[in-house]
């Protein structure tokens, strides 16, 4: 018997999926958005508590005393020029990564993504929403216009996700969705396009936490609105045991085979 094509037949037989694309396509939102641009949006007013597309569940709490949400809603909305609250489920980018229709949206910090068991997270897209980019660029009732009167505030707003396992951090990734700290005003930004955020540091986390930072503070926390548009997050699957073992063995039975 050729061991060699035993194990590499055991191998590919065994082998999981190597990465997983949650791209939010599969959900359907079912409030209509008045603005321009239309589309609709999920803010969970349907009691659910959660929503799930793939492998991956996301968390959503809603009051129906306060009419209010936390955590995670969908939407396909496209309204990039609206600016205010009542356009809180927009991506600044007008659509969903790379063009698509559906994305999600965080809302407050401490939302969390919870990995699902046999996988590990690698990246996903991100951008700002359009309450909170334009609010950053002209500023509104709660906040004030990055950069200040003068344009020289070296104002930043700043996203971290950090990893946790069994409920204790082992790292964390930090995404700047506006940064005004440069010497050369003229390098300073709002993010306003999807771009990927590599996170395959926090490959051994069993659940990603969303935290932000803002230069903006007032009596009452942050100024700066606590929203970010992701879309497009890849997962990446765990090998099982029997597929290690079968990799490690590999190697001994090419020697027996040479022998």
């Amino acid at each position: 018997m050729n061991i060699r094509y035993v194990v590499a037949g055991a191998l590919a037989a065994c082998l999981p999926a190597h990465a997983v694309t949650i791209t939010f396509e599969d959900l359907s939102p079912g409030i209509a958005y008045a603005g321009p641009g239309g589309g609709t949006y999920e803010d969970g007013s349907n009691l659910s508590g959660s929503f799930t597309s793939g492998p991956l569940t996301l968390p959503n709490s809603y009051s129906s005393t306060y009419g209010s949400w936390s955590q995670w809603s969908y939407s396909t909305t496209t309204d990039s020029t609206t600016p205010g609250f009542l356009n809180q489920f927009s991506a600044y980018a007008g659509s969903g990564a790379a063009g698509s229709s559906t994305y999600v949206v965080a809302y407050g910090g401490g939302a969390t993504i919870p990995i699902p068991s046999g996988y590990h997270i690698d990246s996903l897209q991100i951008t700002n929403t359009t309450y909170t980019g334009l609010s950053m660029l002209n500023g509104d009732f709660f906040a004030k216009a990055f950069g200040g009167t003068t344009g020289e505030d070296p104002d930043f707003f700043t996203v971290t996700f950090t990893g946790n396992l069994g409920g204790s951090p082992i790292g964390s990734v930090d995404f700047a969705l506006a940064d005004f700290t440069f010497t050369d005003n003229s390098i300073d930004y709002i993010v306003a396009q999807w771009t990927e955020l590599d996170l395959s540091s926090l490959a051994g986390a069993d659940e990603l936490v969303l935290t932000y930072a803002s230069s903006d503070v007032g009596a009452y926390g942050i100024n700066t609105p606590l929203y970010v548009a992701i879309d497009d997050v890849v997962l990446n699957a765990v090998p099982e045991p029997a597929v290690l073992l079968l990799g490690s063995l590999a190697p001994f039975a090419l020697l027996r085979r040479r022998r």
